[in-house]
């Protein structure tokens, strides 16, 4: 049988970056075994839904490459369409088929109706905690006859549907990542499977999707470990092949507690605002959990496709470790395509005020000269705004007193004297002009190494390290160097 793989997300707001990496591993799987990856809608908690959840989901999907084969998708014009042979893609459009599939279970015994008020189940839960017992439902209504269930529902009393489970039994199932795993259905609760609502919990319709849609393998976060034997045995209530199970350890903090908003970035959007590239966060997010055979660390989508495995994900959640990301994503900035980088980083130039809109066309060639100077030194791209600086206005502030005691060296008045009076003789500023200048001065005045090329670095940019002086001055151009002499002359000197 074809492998058949889903991610399968509540539209409850921000693309977590474990969700990130549950959607990777399903794709990459996918890829490596030549199966299909779908993408499911789970909107059954309609109390939880946040509009426009589904829009930036795939959103988020499609800026980091992690294109699925079937299901729901988003066009150009952000419209919501499905794709594939066994929609609906949504649960929320899935109701008829869920009433289908729990009569099944009424009929066969392996379910029942469940009158109690939230009152009553408040209390009873109490009463167990107090009593020092795992909290759960009691069995009250598992009971009630055909005829009572019959009169209650004519009355109209609200209700829900519980799975009828056996009592103990012990439900085992092989996990690829953490082996056998038992569980004695006396631990368990009789999980409610069709809310009052009428819509499906996700025990239930996760179940029944899974089997409609042909789902091979299972892949998933951890937390939905305890449940997976109430869904193994609704499995086998209905007579059917349960699928592969994987669960994957959480992603983790610094203080090795499970990744939250609280503790700062922890949504895909959250990394696309500061700049950072989806190749980076890709690479870096499949590392977290899994680990390759070759002793290596950067990977392309297309190589993680070819060498990714499920018997090499850990047990043990991964750290997030922000600096091994922003190293990551540096060498993929490093490599970025100058145009492609420019484009990100126009938005975070104008925000700052160091560019307008009128610019962008204007003075593009411009911007990504700035761009390629400084991209080395840049671990997201928003950190451009802290580094482009040194590019803008006739004035120069020195950035420390090193800066301040450098200039009070004896051959610096000389060495601003040639540099104004050689730049003002080139009709043209560009890298070859300046270095050719540089070996004028050398020649004539003696001043070399870093005297030459740290003073003139401080003398136009007030800093003492940064990108090439030939490069910084071509950028800058003749006026605003000509400007910055006179400044550093009249006010600093």
């Amino acid at each position: 049988m074809s492998v058949r793989v889903r991610f399968a997300p509540s539209p409850t707001g921000f693309v977590h970056i474990g969700s990130l990496r549950t959607a990777l591993y399903n794709y990459l799987f996918a890829k490596k075994m030549g199966g299909k990856y779908i993408l499911r809608v789970e909107d059954t908690d309609q109390s939880r839904f946040v509009e426009g959840a589904i829009e930036g989901m795939l959103e988020s999907m499609d800026w980091a490459g992690i294109k699925h084969d079937e299901g729901v998708f988003i066009d150009e014009n952000k419209n919501l369409y499905q794709s594939g042979e066994y929609g609906p893609y949504i649960q929320s459009e899935r109701l008829d088929i869920y009433k289908k599939y729990i009569k099944e279970l009424l009929d066969k015994g392996h379910a029942y109706y469940c009158f109690c008020s939230k009152e009553r189940l408040d209390k009873v839960r109490e009463i167990q905690k107090a009593e020092g017992k795992i909290p759960r439902y009691d069995g009250f209504c598992k009971g009630l006859s055909e005829e009572e269930v019959k009169q209650k529902i004519e009355s109209g009393q609200s209700y829900v549907i519980r799975l009828k489970l056996p009592a103990n039994t012990e439900i085992k199932f092989d996990d690829i990542v953490r082996g056998v795993v038992s569980i004695n259905t006396n631990d368990l609760d009789d999980q409610v499977l069709m809310k009052s609502d009428g819509f499906p919990t996700y025990h239930f319709a996760v179940v029944v999707d899974d089997h409609l849609m042909k789902i091979t393998h299972v892949i998933r976060g951890e937390e939905w470990l305890s449940s997976t034997p109430k869904h193994i045995y609704l499995y086998e209530a209905f007579g059917w092949k349960a699928p592969t199970f994987v669960h994957l350890p959480n992603i983790l903090n610094s203080e090795r507690k499970k990744l939250s908003k609280r503790h700062g970035d922890v949504a895909v959007e959250d990394f696309k605002k500061k700049g950072y590239l989806p190749e980076g966060l890709v690479n870096y997010v499949s590392l977290v959990g899994w680990s390759p055979e070759e002793n290596k660390e950067i990977f392309s989508l297309k190589e993680l496709e070819e060498v990714f495995s499920l018997e090499r994900v850990s047990k043990s959640g991964g750290v997030f470790d922000t600096d091994k990301l922003n190293w990551i994503n540096q060498h993929y900035i490093k490599e970025c395509d100058d145009n492609v980088l420019t484009d990100i980083a126009i938005p975070f130039l104008i925000e700052a005020g160091y560019i307008s809109k009128e610019d962008i066309n204007e003075k593009y060639e411009w911007i990504k000269d700035i761009v390629s100077v400084v991209k080395e030194s840049l671990q997201y791209v928003k950190q451009i705004t802290d580094k482009v600086n040194i590019f803008f206005g006739d004035t120069v502030e020195l950035e420390n007193d090193e800066c301040r005691e450098f200039l009070k060296l004896e051959h610096i008045p000389t060495l601003i004297d040639a540099l104004e009076q050689k730049i003002s003789q080139k009709e043209n500023i560009d890298e070859q002009a300046v270095k050719e200048i540089f070996k004028e001065i050398q020649k004539e005045y003696g001043i070399k190494g870093k005297n030459l090329f740290m003073g003139t670095r401080i003398i136009l940019t007030g800093q003492m390290h940064g990108p090439e002086i030939p490069q910084v001055v071509k950028i800058l151009g003749k006026e605003t160097v000509l400007n910055r002499i006179k400044y550093v002359k009249e006010n600093i000197l």
